[in-house]
């Protein structure tokens, strides 16, 4: 991105309120009271060990799975309450980057770009497309990929073309699910900078899904360190790892020995 705009965290306005939130499975009880806000403006990197209810809050944020108890505010609408268009509408302004990209092995870079488009917009034409798909790549910095298949792509391109899918329906909220898995160092360090840049010139806000401490201290303004589905701490990368807290410190050991 070559201008990037200065991203402002409105502290007044949550995006994403939820309070109380318990969610089991049988007698799996996997969030056991969760209370977490996400304001205008903010990327928060949920940080815990697989196993920890990740990715069940997430599900619950997009209204994939409904709450046992709680309350879960999105956009100001309660989304365990939504069905049919109305759910749909809110999930168009809420953008899921999968951990595997999930792109069509069938289509070239332009078509799985394009796809969300035609599908939610039936009216526009076919400059308008172009016009758009063109903007995401050259945002996430692979414009010359524009024909490319997904099987010629390298492991952090497909990661980029996947945040481009999600970009192209200009989301107000951004969910990273394990953005940086699998990638070697370089790599991780280019997708935790187009999550900060996509902050900036997309002014979305943004929950990042993540074991890897160094995604976390570099993508999130703050960190909510969650434990068998629970956040034990919700602070700065500072606040949250200058501590005593054996299962806090834990984490931070495993995820350098690891």
């Amino acid at each position: 991105m070559e201008k990037l705009k200065e991203h402002i965290i409105d502290e007044h306005e949550s995006v994403i309120a939820i309070t109380g939130l318990h969610k089991s499975f049988g007698d799996l009880e996997v969030l056991k009271g969760i209370d977490f806000n996400l304001f205008k403006g903010e990327n928060v990197a949920v940080l815990g060990k697989s196993g920890t209810g990740k990715s069940v809050l997430i599900k619950i944020i997009i209204g994939l799975l409904k709450p046992d108890k709680g309350e879960v505010l999105i956009l100001g609408q309660h989304v365990d309450q939504l069905m049919g268009k109305e759910l749909d509408a809110l999930r168009l302004r809420i953008g899921f980057s999968f951990q595997n990209s999930a792109l069509y092995d069938s289509m070239n870079v332009f078509q799985n770009l394009a796809f969300p488009l035609t599908m939610n917009f039936k009216n526009l034409s076919k400059k308008e497309v172009i016009k758009s798909v063109e903007e995401v790549l050259e945002a996430v910095g692979l414009k010359d990929k524009l024909k490319q298949m997904p099987s010629d792509l390298s492991g952090g391109q497909r990661k980029r073309i996947g945040i481009a899918r999600t970009l192209i329906l200009k989301p107000e909220i951004m969910l990273y699910d394990e953005p940086t898995s699998g990638l070697d160092p370089i790599t991780s360090a280019e997708i935790i900078e187009l999550i900060n840049d996509v902050q900036r010139e997309y002014n979305t806000s943004s929950v990042i899904i993540t074991h890897d401490l160094t995604c976390a201290k570099n993508t999130g303004n703050r960190i909510a360190m969650m434990f068998e589905g629970k956040f034990l701490k919700i602070g700065t990368f500072k606040e949250v790892f200058d501590t005593n807290d054996e299962q806090v410190q834990g984490f931070f050991n495993y995820n350098f020995i690891q």
